[in-house]
């Protein structure tokens, strides 16, 4: 399956100590990356809900709002299609940008619920994460497969989302809920297992890059599967 980056991905077979003391060094990268994102955006999003200036000002300019989702798709555009040519201290400036972008349009969910729910929703999300990550890391099971189907997925819940924006149905909303845990819970290990064997095709000064766009993809699987939640069980205010 054609990735993010570009090229399809083959699945490691035997891996010797070498190789694998090469995927782990890059998979911790990886994990750096995605975890310095996500602080970022909380961060950002906690500063901007503690602003009721900062608040009225998004929720009163529309345009403004909508022109930060069109930054962030911009950047994610930008990484993903560009990372072969991006040296790592342009992607790592473009991923930490969009992290902070996506952290003030976060401030308005954390405004919509309530801290109780914010809170249980990314506990879970961070335990579901973790042990999928673990399986798409320690699995002999080529997940290539499941991440096709996954993709599929992914294509469907995006028109339902854009259904949802115009038609406001309970059953809608929650079907759209359940179907993105499941899809992005899919993802997580399949983009894991897929980023190890990207591990031992890249030489040299690609590696740092490919790292930050190893993290976007699964920060994005993160932060998905947390809305997921929030949207199936999380108590608005």
């Amino acid at each position: 399956m054609a990735n993010v980056f570009g090229a399809t991905q083959e699945r490691p077979g035997f891996v010797s100590d070498f190789e694998r003391a090469r995927i782990g060094a890059f998979m911790r990268g990886v994990y750096w990356w995605m975890c310095g994102g996500l602080g970022i955006t909380a961060a950002v999003a906690v500063a901007v809900a503690s602003s009721p200036a900062a608040v009225n000002v998004l929720i009163g300019t529309p345009i403004l709002f909508w022109g930060l989702i069109i930054l962030e798709l911009v950047l994610v555009f930008v990484l993903s299609a560009r990372v072969a040519k991006l040296t790592p201290s342009t992607a790592g400036a473009l991923f930490l940008a969009y992290s902070a972008v996506n952290g003030v349009t976060f401030s308005l969910i954390l405004l919509a619920f309530t801290g109780a729910s914010v809170a249980s929703a990314f506990l879970v999300t961070a335990g579901m994460f973790a042990s999928l990550a673990i399986y798409g890391q320690v699995t002999k099971r080529d997940l290539s497969g499941m991440g096709r189907f996954m993709f599929m997925g992914l294509v469907g819940l995006v028109l339902a989302s854009v259904v949802g924006i115009f038609w406001h149905n309970d059953a809608l909303q929650f079907v759209i809920g359940v179907v993105g845990v499941l899809v992005f819970a899919g993802l997580t290990a399949y983009d894991t297992q897929r980023l190890q064997a990207m591990a031992l095709q890249l030489q040299g000064q690609q590696t740092g890059s490919y790292a930050i766009v190893g993290a976007l993809s699964l920060y994005l699987n993160f932060v998905n599967i947390f809305l997921s939640l929030l949207r199936l069980f999380g108590r608005k205010n």
